[in-house]
C-alpha cells in the first residue's frame, strides 16, 4: 500500500445489521488521517440500520474499484435475518468483494466481515483472522491459514482483523503503512487508544 498524490479512496461497505463500531471506528481514523473515506452500500438506499439500531445515511454506492474496500461484520453468531450471516447466505456482497478485488482494490475486513471475504474466495491460500466466535467457521475453509492469535493479519492486498475493537488497530496499521509510524502514533493518541500490535504479516509492504 503506497501513498500517492491524490488521497486514497476508501469505501466501507455497510449493510443492514452490520456492527456499528466495526465500521465507524475505522471510518473516524481513516477519515481523520486524510483518506477519502465513504460509507457505501452495494445498491442505492436511503438509510441503513446497524445491529444496535443506529440509522445511517450512506455517502455513496460501491465504486467499481475503490483503492481500499473495508468490510465490517455483525450478526454472525446470532444468525439474524439481517447482518453478516444473512449476507453470507445471500452471496451478493461476497460476489461484489471478489469483483472489486479482481479489479485491483485492496480489501480489508473487521471482525466477522472476514466470513464474507472467505465466501468471496479471496482468502484462499492466505492467512486471515476473525472474531473468536467465528474462528471455527473460518477454519472450515481448509485453504485458509487461520491465525487466532493475531490482532491484525496483513497479507498485502488483503487484510483481516479480530473482533470489533481490533478494527481500530487495523485502521491504524493502514495509516502506518501509508503515512508512516509517526502518523499512526498521532492518530492513536488523538483517540487515546493504546495500540495492540499483534500483527501477522506474510507479505512485504511499503
Amino acid at each position: 500500500m503506497r501513498a500517492s498524490i491524490r488521497a486514497m479512496h476508501v469505501q466501507i461497505l455497510i449493510y443492514d445489521g452490520f456492527d456499528e463500531l466495526d465500521a465507524v471506528g475505522p471510518y473516524e481514523i481513516l477519515h481523520g488521517a486524510g483518506f477519502e473515506t465513504e460509507l457505501a452500500t452495494l445498491e442505492p438506499v436511503d438509510t441503513i440500520t446497524a445491529s444496535h439500531g443506529t440509522v445511517l445515511v450512506p455517502h455513496a454506492t460501491l465504486a467499481e474499484r475503490p483503492d481500499l474496500l473495508l468490510v465490517p461484520g455483525g450478526g454472525w453468531r446470532d444468525r439474524k435475518p439481517v447482518g453478516t450471516h444473512a449476507e453470507y447466505e445471500r452471496g451478493v456482497i461476497p460476489a461484489a468483494i471478489a469483483e472489486r478485488h479482481a479489479a485491483g482494490s485492496q480489501v480489508a475486513s473487521v471482525c466477522t466481515g472476514a466470513m464474507l471475504l472467505a465466501r468471496s474466495g479471496i482468502l484462499d491460500g492466505r492467512p486471515a483472522t476473525t472474531h473468536w466466535g467465528a474462528i471455527d467457521d473460518l477454519r472450515a475453509y481448509e485453504s485458509i491459514d487461520v491465525h487466532p492469535e493475531a490482532r491484525v493479519v496483513d497479507d498485502g492486498d488483503v487484510l483481516t482483523c479480530g473482533g470489533v475493537t481490533s478494527g481500530l488497530d487495523l485502521a491504524l496499521h493502514i495509516v502506518e503503512r501509508v503515512h508512516g509510524p509517526e502518523a499512526a502514533t498521532f492518530a492513536a493518541r488523538l483517540l487515546e487508544h493504546d495500540r495492540r500490535q499483534e500483527v501477522f504479516a506474510r507479505a512485504t509492504t511499503g
